[in-house]
């Protein structure tokens, strides 16, 4: 952070942001840099659309890849909403450790703040892990219907939605450790198994395709 506040990276040259990732700052981390990777699969997903989209030889999946370039810059959107939300997700538990804890009372709002802070830090990348797998699906359709001659940018998007699915879950479970809402964690962890399961089967998918098609 800067003395006139946090950084908007969206505002920024993209060096900033890489120098700010190699930094010793607490941020921008690992989240904010999957739903970095996973906005660049997003925006390779839209390309593909994009290319596709008004050529009279895909006139027959015109309106599906309109509906498919929607969705991905939707998700390209969120993408970039997420990699500044990560970068502040877990000072609530940064500001919730510095509490006092000198009276039982004390001890007992910091504890119930910490795990306040740590449901919010686990929320924005397991959300990042939701937006991630909607960019592989899309990138498996326009792999599928979208031009041939940037194929190989559809089986990129859906390799980098799956890296930053994969990346994302990562900051999830690193706090679903210290957080003791059991029935949260269960759910979450569950959520999880079945995001990375179907990002890596629809990554082998899109590749598969994309090998098929070159």
């Amino acid at each position: 952070m800067s003395e006139q506040g946090p950084v908007v990276y969206a505002e920024e040259r993209l060096p900033v942001y890489l120098d700010d990732a190699a930094s010793g700052k607490p941020a921008p981390g690992g989240g904010s840099v999957s739903a970095c990777v996973g906005a660049l699969g997003a925006a390779l997903t839209s390309m593909v659309c994009n290319l596709t989209v008004g050529r009279e030889q895909f006139a027959a999946v015109e309106e599906r890849m309109k509906e498919v370039l929607a969705r991905s810059e939707a998700a390209r959107a969120r993408l970039q909403e997420l990699l500044q939300e990560d970068t502040t997700a877990y000072s609530g538990v940064l500001e919730a450790y510095r509490l006092p804890k000198e009276t039982d009372e004390q001890k007992a709002a910091r504890h119930q703040a910490v795990q306040d802070g740590l449901l919010v830090a686990a929320e924005v990348p397991l959300e990042i892990c939701r937006v991630a797998l909607e960019v592989c699906r899309l990138a498996k359709v326009a792999a599928e219907l979208g031009n041939a001659n940037a194929v190989t940018d559809a089986g990129i998007g859906a390799v980098l939605g799956e890296a930053a699915a994969v990346g994302a879950a990562l900051n999830v479970r690193i706090n679903l450790g210290s957080i003791e809402d059991a029935e949260y964690v269960r759910r979450t962890a569950e959520e999880l198994d079945a995001i990375l399961a179907e990002a890596a089967a629809l990554r082998a998918d899109v590749l598969a395709t994309t090998l098929a098609r070159i």
